[in-house]
């Protein structure tokens, strides 16, 4: 033996309905062999996952299947989860799985708190042919949940868990391209010069040591979609989207759009100089509505990363590529933390990417494919200052809402108003009654003004808010129903949005149709 050394284990941080940096991360990922430690079990039992009305079994907690665990860093996730153990086929060869990679980007750069549901083991990375696209629907149905109901959390699976913990904004999937994606195979892969100039990062303690290269995962082809694959994906995000929209207003789904698979190349639909014309033409970024099901992904609930990168940790994943949105989630919880969730992540110089897959090129004056498509996707690229996050937008098909800062600032106010208009659901409707929510509304938006999330020079510029009888019908009153308007005017935005928020006997805060009406 060495010695002996002791770590001090964080004190539980008391969830926080308000915060704005929380991610969750659902899919697939191992359970270490160790015991499950007391505070994660006095967790699950102050949650009523033990011993409470809908208490899953002994074998389910120990393995932590299907129960939203939160953790303050990398060294507590990993000390529970067997990320790096993913079967690469029938062998003993491993890899680190996706959601494990994910969750390294987000607290190495810059997340604090993550909630991880898991929903099973990985599954082998090289599959007998066929059994991947067998197997599709079922590994989609545990993350999606379509049977979860809200008031229900025996029924919670995948997403579905996220009507427990209110305090996410930020959610993935980090599994959904490899489930959607063809069959894997070996590749012959190049050696290539570094893509940009080494720089000094600043170290963390808590961050995972840079991966050993394994040669064998360079060979291998990281996940690719083809036609098929595109529509299931797409499918797959317009479903978590739809109950987002409906259920969680106030949270950001974020994911990585998958590679494309050469097939979809050769057959026209896609070509390498231009993927947002094949993004359109495959009907992704339209926005939701009755034409096409509401599974189309052009919506500000939905900001979409890409492409694939090369990272100081990612050598130990098929291809050594990683899926970029747990890097893009955790820049977005160090915005949050350090100078608010309205404000734009893009600039951000990413010391810790080494290459991409593809290479984008991105000018800035709207002169490249890769500068069109960044109106509607994220895109990580080179500058002269290295590797460089090049926009922060979400999906949306309504140019109003394309800023990233605008539908993340809408999401704050949201959460905040849910959170007021709780306090005063039991309350008789009446004149005092909205007044005070008058109130209450205007030093939320006033504090927000402050911060420099509303234009304007005074605070009667950036907002109003109206809440009497213009803002109720007698239909409304009668029914305890109370309505509140709010006009506010982003400092990204080009014109003034108005978000009514109707509160209702269910206790639940929500806008109507007038902010998001891609989805009303």
């Amino acid at each position: 033996m060495n010695g002996l050394s002791f770590e001090l284990a964080p004190p539980a941080v008391a969830a926080d309905p308000n915060r704005v940096d929380v991610a969750c991360f659902v899919g697939y990922v191992g359970r270490r062999s160790t015991p499950l430690p007391a505070s994660v079990r006095a967790a699950l039992a102050a949650a009523g996952w033990i011993g409470g009305p809908w208490a899953r079994p002994a074998t389910e907690i120990e393995a932590l299947l299907q129960v939203p665990v939160v953790v303050e860093s990398w060294n507590a996730f990993a000390a529970l989860y067997a990320w790096d153990v993913r079967p690469v086929g029938s062998g003993t060869r491993s890899c680190a799985s996706y959601l494990g990679a994910a969750v390294r980007s987000f607290f190495a750069n810059g997340g604090r708190r993550a909630v991880i549901v898991r929903c099973g083991d990985p599954w082998p990375y090289l599959e007998a042919a066929g059994i991947r696209a067998a197997g599709r629907a079922a590994r989609l149905a545990a993350l999606l949940a379509p049977a979860s109901t809200p008031l229900d959390p025996a029924t919670w699976r995948g997403i579905g868990h996220l009507a427990g913990v209110p305090e996410v904004t930020f959610v993935c999937l980090p599994d959904l391209a490899d489930i959607c994606a063809a069959e894997p195979a070996i590749v012959e892969v190049a050696v290539e010069p570094p893509d940009s100039p080494e720089v000094f990062v600043e170290c963390s303690l808590d961050t995972a040591p840079a991966v050993e290269e394994d040669v064998g995962l360079r060979d291998l082809a990281p996940p690719r979609a083809d036609d098929d694959g595109f529509s299931a994906w797409r499918d797959a995000i317009g479903s978590a989207r739809e109950q987002l929209a409906r259920r969680h207003r106030e949270m950001l789904l974020l994911a990585a759009l998958p590679l494309p698979l050469g097939d979809a190349r050769n057959a026209g639909a896609w070509a390498q100089a231009d993927f947002l014309a094949y993004l359109d033409a495959a009907g992704i970024l339209a926005a939701p509505d009755s034409s096409n099901g509401g599974r189309a992904v052009g919506s500000a609930f939905v900001q979409l990363v890409w492409p694939w990168l090369r990272t100081r940790c990612s050598a130990d994943l098929p291809g050594t590529l990683e899926a970029p949105e747990g890097l893009f989630a955790g820049l977005l919880a160090a915005n949050a933390l350090a100078r608010g969730t309205f404000r734009s992540v893009a600039g951000s110089r990413l010391a810790a990417v080494r290459g991409s897959e593809p290479v984008l090129s991105c000018s800035g004056l709207a002169a490249t494919p890769s500068d069109r498509l960044a109106q509607r996707v994220c895109l990580v690229a080179p500058s002269l200052d290295g590797w460089v996050l090049h926009a922060d937008v979400s999906a949306s098909s309504d140019p109003a809402w394309r800023a990233g800062g605008v539908t993340r600032l809408l999401g704050a106010l949201l959460r905040a108003a849910r959170r007021s208009g709780e306090a005063a659901l039991f309350e008789g409707s009446g004149p005092l009654l909205w007044r005070r929510v008058e109130q209450s509304l205007a030093q939320l938006l006033t504090a927000f003004w402050r911060e420099g999330g509303l234009g304007g020079a005074s605070p009667q510029e950036a907002f109003s808010v109206r809440c009497d009888r213009s803002t109720m019908s007698q239909n409304d009153l009668d029914n305890g129903r109370l309505r509140a308007e709010v006009s506010i005017l982003p400092v990204a935005a080009v014109e003034r949005i108005t978000v009514v928020l109707d509160l209702t006997g269910g206790g639940v805060a929500a806008p109507l149709a007038e902010p998001l009406p891609e989805v009303a």
